[in-house]
């Protein structure tokens, strides 16, 4: 696979990601009792915003540079916006796996799966200092699959880059599998938004799989172009309703700060 994240760290779809992910794990790491989270498409863990690829897009310094920048940002960006300052400022970005390995405990496990060899190399070398976390190349949709834990609380990260055909369909075999091995396991899924037909089937799918879910959407841009990513969304099934008031925050100031007139910012109940 070409894909390489390193070109979009930080960028507007990142920081509805992550934020999301922040708010989820001090929810799950709140609870008593171990918590087991699998990374289906971890990356290589961080990234210098100094770099080429970086540089090259220019999408963190739309994203994460004008964040960390602003003085309005609502308090749900908080967890984010410690996690790049622990990592020296808005010149390096914490991907998932940084963020994941900050907020385990004595007990907890994380598998994170990376299929490129090179990237793997690099989220080892991230996760190496982190007791009970453990970097694969591996099949992160297989993975999910065979090893959800069939008791206890897990959480599924499922960030695939859509550059293969049969993302969407594995995305909703892979909750299936997930929820038919522990129907407790929260679950969470980050999508581009590109166009509705695209969006709306893949919905169509995950309700099919019996789940119910809050779908948080930061539109940039009406959907009307399928060749960009007009906005993301991120769908997160088992999460509790206290988090809807600050998914609504988070992407209502990426939209308003970030988008384009013709943005939409929800958060709504699928199931």
């Amino acid at each position: 696979m070409n894909y390489r994240h390193a070109f979009h760290a930080g960028n507007f779809a990142d920081l509805v990601k992550h934020a999301a992910l922040t708010l989820v794990l001090a929810r799950l790491t709140g609870e008593p009792g171990p918590l087991t989270v699998i990374d289906t498409h971890a990356g290589a863990g961080g990234y210098d915003l100094t770099g080429e690829m970086a540089r090259r897009s220019g999408e963190a310094a739309q994203g994460v540079a004008r964040l960390m920048a602003a003085d309005d940002a609502p308090a749900a960006f908080d967890g984010l916006k410690a996690a790049v300052r622990a990592m020296g400022g808005a010149d390096l970005y914490p991907g998932s796996p940084r963020l994941i390995a900050a907020a385990m405990r004595p007990g907890d496990r994380y598998i994170a799966c990376e299929l490129r060899e090179d990237d793997k190399a690099l989220l080892a070398q991230t996760l190496a200092p982190t007791k009970g976390a453990e970097a694969r190349q591996a099949d992160g949709y297989a993975t999910a699959a065979a090893e959800t834990p069939a008791k206890g609380r897990a959480l599924v990260l499922i960030d695939p880059p859509f550059e293969r055909g049969d993302d969407y369909r594995n995305i909703v075999e892979t909750l299936r599998a997930v929820l038919a091995r522990n129907p407790a396991a929260t679950v969470a899924v980050w999508l581009p938004l590109k166009d509705l037909e695209t969006f709306d089937a893949l919905l169509r799918g995950v309700e099919g799989t019996g789940a119910k879910a809050l779908v948080a959407e930061a539109r940039l841009r009406p959907l009307i172009d399928p060749l960009k990513m007009n906005g993301c969304a991120m769908l997160l099934v088992g999460a509790p309703d206290n988090l809807i008031g600050p998914l609504e925050d988070v992407c209502r100031w990426v939209v308003e700060r970030l988008g384009d007139r013709g943005g939409l910012a929800k958060v709504w109940r699928l199931g």
